[in-house]
C-alpha cells in the first residue's frame, strides 16, 4: 500500500511539473479537466455533497521547498465534521473492493496520470470496502484538511461509508 501511495505521490509531482510546462495555471492548480472525449459522464449536480469548487479554491504557499495549502475559512469549517464527498475512484491497491482510495473531481484518463492537482483529490479510508466502479461514488465520513501531509494531499475522509 505504501508503494501505491509513493507511486501516486511521484505521479502528482510529475503531473504538476508537466502541468506547469503545458498550462497557464500555476503548478498544482485546478480541479482537472474532464475531457469532452471521455466515455464517462461528468459528476452529476448534488446539493448534499461538498462542492469541488470549494475544495479546489485552496491557495498555496511555498515554504522550505514545499508547496503547502492555505485553506479558507469555509474549507477549515469542514474540519473534523461528517461530510459527504462525490467523485471518481482512484484505487490505491488491486482488487474489486477498496477500503483506501482517492476520489477525484474528474475521471482518470490514464492509469499513470493524475487528473488535476492535490486539491482535486480526497483520500478516503472506509469502514467497509467499497466496490470499484467507473461511475461516481459518494462517501460520508469525518473530513480532514491536511496542512502538511507526507504525500502532498490536502484532504482526507476517514471512517467513511458509501452512500447513494
Amino acid at each position: 500500500m505504501k508503494i501505491a501511495v509513493l507511486v501516486l505521490a511521484s505521479a502528482l509531482a510529475a503531473g504538476a511539473a508537466w502541468a506547469q510546462l503545458s498550462s497557464p495555471l500555476p503548478q498544482g492548480s485546478g480541479a482537472g479537466v474532464h475531457s469532452p472525449n471521455s466515455p464517462i459522464a461528468p459528476l452529476p449536480q448534488r446539493n448534499d455533497v461538498v462542492p469541488w469548487s470549494l475544495l479546489t479554491a485552496v491557495q498555496t504557499k511555498t515554504e522550505k521547498n514545499k508547496l503547502l495549502p492555505v485553506f479558507t475559512k469555509e474549507q477549515l469549517a469542514l474540519q473534523q465534521k461528517p461530510q459527504r464527498v462525490q467523485g471518481f475512484m482512484m484505487p490505491l491497491e488491486p482488487g474489486e473492493k477498496q477500503s483506501h482510495f482517492l476520489l477525484s473531481s474528474v475521471p482518470l484518463t490514464c492509469g499513470f496520470c493524475t487528473p488535476g492537482g492535490p486539491e482535486s483529490m480526497v483520500e478516503v479510508k472506509t469502514k467497509t470496502p467499497v466496490k470499484y466502479t467507473l461511475d461516481p461514488v459518494v462517501v460520508e465520513g469525518k473530513f480532514q484538511t491536511l496542512v502538511e501531509d507526507e504525500y502532498g494531499l490536502y484532504y482526507r475522509v476517514t471512517e467513511a461509508v458509501a452512500v447513494k
